[in-house]
């Protein structure tokens, strides 16, 4: 949108006050008018899950998989005896559409456990896909999935899934956030393809879940089946897509009678013994290697439950040994940092309690914890999450001699949410991060609005106070809104928020303060019958962003197309252009305000049309500016300006499953900054990552993970050095269920580093040619669960 004012700055500012301004009277507008169509909503919520209700019988004992290998029941569970269910139809790719196979599911439960069979018939039984895989890695397979939401709030739900060899995968799925993996259940189920399809047998004992404490139950449920090979989604009970929301179309299952989790208490020894390699750069007048031989440790793990519905977890010296290093990113021009996902099991399990629409809890804040303690769970109407952990990374970083060494921080984290309404919240959080007299304080309140069947607001309202280690303060609020409207064809998300001079959080992540923006975004999709496409849309979208003094520090519009072949087929083109605007106080290089022309171009194709292989390829061209230019971060020699540069990139990847057993996942990833005043490249980097596991059954596997990086920097252009380096991670898991495992590693890396450590003036190792091995490890870790 272009403006003749004599200032175009301040005239993109007045639109951005008007937009907040007209924003705030259309959420009021919505609020206002929303009874009428939360009825309607609820009238089609009806109307699509009218068959949704089961009553489940009481079993005279337990179903095994072999009592449904024939494809039908055995008698003890035919006639009734079991509930069955049928007639799914697809979510995707035809809304509303019979499943293309038939599926029966009978449902059953006793004093222990809840029973699932899934009696998938398929008329091809040659292309269903099943591997054995190692747990919650066997998605791109068939599967079979039940939900359970237990308190029938429609919020939150429990999921168990299972490929047709048993394989297991298991999560909450929380409305609005979708699914949160991280959950691990202790639970049994087998699979087994015959010549008529498959079938999956599953037991969920009751001390895995938590439901309220009453002679009768009733709980939501919904039931699914995927189909890859047709880019299948099946539900029962029908779950459409022309509704917002997934649990607001569950079905109702009766019938659980006088069962109880019972005592649930889990308390998890764990012993590491290790031995390891490193630098230690903590002095950097006397850096030098780190060595420690067989070094023993034990901790403990404990899991509590209380009243059937909140759970208190502990965890004193928890060990990650055997955590899997984080996918690659290219992040050489990264003005800002990088996310990467928290994959530790203490800090990720029911992550999604402390989630709200402003990051405030982060984990990985927590790099180095000597305990911690999480309580979590439903009581009534609210939702309860608190985290308190150490953090002993701060001292471990110093030197020997500091005054500091082996100094804590600590960290407080509460969240409190209560349901209102139709799938409606009310929440507040606090969190607490404190290190030898610094602190930061962060308090704040959100809430999340079912508006009818498709529109869905929310708002978060936060402020900080912070001391700085170095007596400094700074202070500030947040703001932030939302409404979004998702359906079958037009959806539309638009997104306001403003972040103060002073807010800061250290426990969240979060990229910038002073920074007030305003998001648009639209989307059209269709869904063709009886072609090769199942769907294609269009999506378009701007954004708007100054900071508090009226200066914009970014401008975006972009279009984008993509399509979804049939066959797990899927392209994605688009392209966008902008500005984005520097500062002095950003670079001291500027001697004023300065504007840069940004735009990009991108290709994406992604393709899992055959059983043994996947593939996705993309290629990208940013107009963009270079943080990596010479100088620009004040390393000499100073007084040079970001320069916009062409920033190539590329990702190549592959999935090959060359038999069940074994998959091996490979990436090529490329970046080149490339200068074109001077005519020369910045830096090109280059990461290849091969990873390969071998399952030798359900319990035992192997792992592999090999990677190599290279920054080929142009000293002429940048102050990076020529950094190259190769890791080389195995372990061998034998995993009897979450909690008892066995797991064997040794991670080695080596470094293009000067052999003795020596440093240059930035204070970083100086890099030479030759590879040398800098660090490795060797680890034995054993953990046993006991459960009463």
């Amino acid at each position: 949108m272009r403006f003749c004012a004599s200032s175009p700055e301040s005239s993109e500012v007045l639109l951005l006050r008007h937009a907040r301004s007209c924003f705030a009277l259309f959420i009021a507008l919505f609020l206002f008018a929303s009874s009428a169509p939360i009825a309607r909503a609820q009238a089609l919520i009806e109307k699509l899950t009218v068959n949704g209700s089961v009553t489940i019988p009481r079993v005279s004992r337990p179903p095994t998989l072999e009592d449904f290998l024939s494809m039908k029941p055995h008698p003890d569970f035919a006639d009734g005896r079991m509930a069955m269910v049928d007639k799914f139809r697809q979510h995707n790719p035809h809304d509303g559409e019979p499943s293309s196979q038939k599926t029966e599911v009978y449902l059953g439960y006793d004093q222990k456990n809840f029973y699932a069979v899934f009696v998938c018939f398929d008329t091809e039984p040659s292309k269903i896909r099943g591997h054995m895989a190692k747990r919650e890695d066997a998605f791109g397979d068939e599967n079979a999935e039940i939900m359970l939401d237990t308190f029938a709030d429609q919020r939150r739900s429990y999921g168990f899934m299972s490929n047709p060899l048993g394989v297991q995968a298991d999560g909450i799925w929380t409305e609005g956030q979708n699914w949160d993996m991280s959950w691990d259940a202790v639970w049994s189920s087998r699979g087994k393809i015959t010549t008529q399809g498959y079938v999956v047998w599953m037991a969920i004992p009751f001390k895995t879940l938590r439901f309220p404490s009453r002679p009768q139950q009733s709980w939501g449920l919904m039931l699914n089946r995927d189909i890859p090979r047709n880019s299948e989604e099946n539900f029962w009970p029908q779950y459409s897509n022309k509704v917002e929301g997934r649990l607001n179309q569950e079905g109702v299952m009766k019938g659980l009678e006088n069962i109880s989790p019972g005592r649930n208490m889990q308390f998890t020894p764990h012993s590491t013994l290790a031995s390891y390699r490193a630098p230690d750069l903590r002095d950097l007048n006397n850096p030098r290697y780190e060595r420690k031989d067989l070094k023993g440790e034990m901790g403990l793990d404990s899991k509590i439950v209380l009243k059937d519905a909140l759970v208190l977890d502990a965890t004193v010296k928890p060990d990650f040994s055997q955590v899997e290093s984080d996918e690659p990113q290219t992040t050489a021009n990264r003005r800002f940092e990088t996310f990467y996902p928290e994959k530790r099991p203490f800090f990720i399990e029911n992550a999604s309690y402390f989630t709200t629409p402003i990051n405030l809890v982060f984990t990985r804040r927590i790099s180095d914890p000597d305990f911690g303690v999480r309580l979590s769970g439903k009581a009534g109407p609210y939702s309860i999450g608190m985290l308190f952990a150490d953090d002993k990374s701060p001292g471990r970083i110093l030197p020997d001699n500091d005054p500091l060494f082996d100094s804590r921080a600590y960290f407080n984290v509460v969240r409190v949410q209560r349901d209102i309404s139709n799938q409606s919240t009310l929440g507040m959080i606090y969190t607490d991060r404190e290190y030898n007299g610094a602190f930061n304080r962060v308090g704040g309140m959100d809430g999340r609005f079912k508006l009818n069947a498709n529109w869905v607001s929310s708002f978060q309202v936060l402020t900080s106070s912070t001391r700085f280690d170095d007596g400094t303060t700074a202070a500030g609020p947040l703001y932030f809104a939302q409404i979004k409207r998702t359906a079958r064809h037009f959806s539309m998300n638009t997104v306001f928020s403003d972040t103060s001079v002073g807010f800061v959080t250290q426990t969240g992540f979060f990229k910038r303060p002073d920074y007030r923006q305003f998001q648009q975004g639209f989307g059209y999709r269709w869904f063709p019958k009886k072609s090769i496409i199942d769907s294609h849309g269009l999506y378009s979208g701007f954004n708007r962003a100054y900071d508090h003094q009226g200066f914009r520090l970014n401008s975006w519009q972009y279009l984008e197309y993509n399509v979804n072949f049939k066959g797990q087929s899927f392209i994605d083109i688009g392209s966008g252009f902008g500005t984005e605007g520097l500062r002095p106080q950003d670079f001291s290089s500027l001697a004023a305000n300065k504007q840069y022309s940004t735009a990009n171009y991108f290709v994406y194709f992604e393709s899992n049309h055959f059983q043994k292989i996947g593939f996705h390829a993309s290629v990208e061209r940013e107009l963009a500016i270079s943080y990596a230019t010479l100088g620009i971060f004040d390393a000499p020699p100073i007084g040079q300006a970001p320069r916009r540069v062409h920033d190539d990139s590329m990702e190549v990847g592959t999935t090959i499953k060359p038999m069940s057993r074994l998959r091996i996942d490979n990436k090529y990833l490329f970046e080149r900054l490339y200068d074109p005043k001077a005519g020369l490249s910045q830096l090109n980097t280059h990461v290849i990552r091969s990873k390969w596991n071998y399952q030798f059954n359900r319990e035992l596997s192997l792992r592999f993970i090999g990677q190599y990086g290279a920054n080929l920097a142009n000293p002429a252009l940048t102050y990076l050095q020529r950094a190259k380096g190769f890791n080389a991670d195995f372990l061998m898991t034998y995993l009897l269920h979450p909690g008892t495992a066995l797991y064997v590693g040794y991670n080695s890396n080596m470094a293009n580093l000067d052999p003795n450590l020596a440093m240059n003036s930035n204070g970083e190792v100086i890099r030479r040619t030759r590879f040398v091995n800098d660090s490795r490890l060797v680890f034995v870790k054993l953990s046993y669960m006991f459960r009463y």
